[in-house]
């Protein structure tokens, strides 16, 4: 294993069954993700992008191969310890932004907090923190719908660092968003690898949004390589 590596996944195999057909999202991909690299997935829809990111995010378990977090094999790991070990070292990003319609930006962020026994006081001051590496100082009180798309991704960010994890994973994270909005959500992950050296892995369709990456990597028939099969 590559000791750099805070991601290294070895001949990740999953397979489903719709009807009578045998689907192979992921068919042996192999992958290291370097502590603190910007990692970008492209890959048609259905190409296995988002299944190789819950596998990696300890929310779904592959039908073979290991993946090693952070030199943690959670592929073996009891069910009853993934959950914390999801809540310290992994943060979420989805295309939907799933925050709550009746609670403010600060309680969406504030949500993961809830599961460590630290004090009202010093959840707001990590609330506080997360807001302002997003660019939403000032907006903790503003309820979602007061919040236009591009804000409520960064509240959703905000959610995804307030425990500073050390590995982000986004899967579309641009995706209900306007080219503007979006190209301002994936400065904030490149600064998240750079000034925080956050280790990132994004899905995306965005071939100009994966080229602020470090990496980009591509998904095809189960398979991820470094070179597109599309010319």
């Amino acid at each position: 294993m590559d000791e750099r590596a805070i991601v290294y996944a070895v001949n990740l195999v999953k397979t489903y069954r719709k009807g009578q057909n045998e689907i192979i999202p992921l068919n042996g991909v192999s992958l290291n993700v370097s502590d603190g690299e910007f990692l970008a997935i492209m890959g048609p829809s259905g190409s296995g992008k988002t299944t190789l990111l819950n596998v990696l995010g300890a929310l779904d378990k592959p039908d073979s191969g290991d993946c090693f977090l952070g030199g943690v094999d959670i592929t073996r790991m009891k069910e009853s310890d993934l959950c914390s070990f999801r809540s310290e070292n992994i943060g979420f990003i989805f295309q939907a932004y799933n925050l709550i319609p009746v609670l403010s930006a600060g309680g969406n962020v504030e949500i993961p907090l809830r599961l460590f026994p630290i004090s009202a006081k010093r959840r707001r001051e990590q609330v506080k923190t997360a807001l302002d590496i997003v660019g939403l100082t000032g907006y903790s009180d503003h309820l979602p719908s007061q919040l236009s798309g591009g804000q409520e991704q960064r509240v959703a960010i905000a959610r995804a660092i307030v425990t500073d994890p050390k590995i982000i994973l986004a899967d579309e994270p641009t995706g209900n968003l306007d080219e503007d909005s979006g190209s301002e959500i994936v400065d904030i992950l490149r600064r998240l690898a750079t000034e925080q050296k956050k280790t990132i892995v994004m899905v995306t369709h965005d071939a100009t949004n994966a080229q602020i990456a470090d990496r980009v990597l591509y998904f095809d028939h189960g398979v991820l390589s470094e070179k597109s099969s599309v010319h």
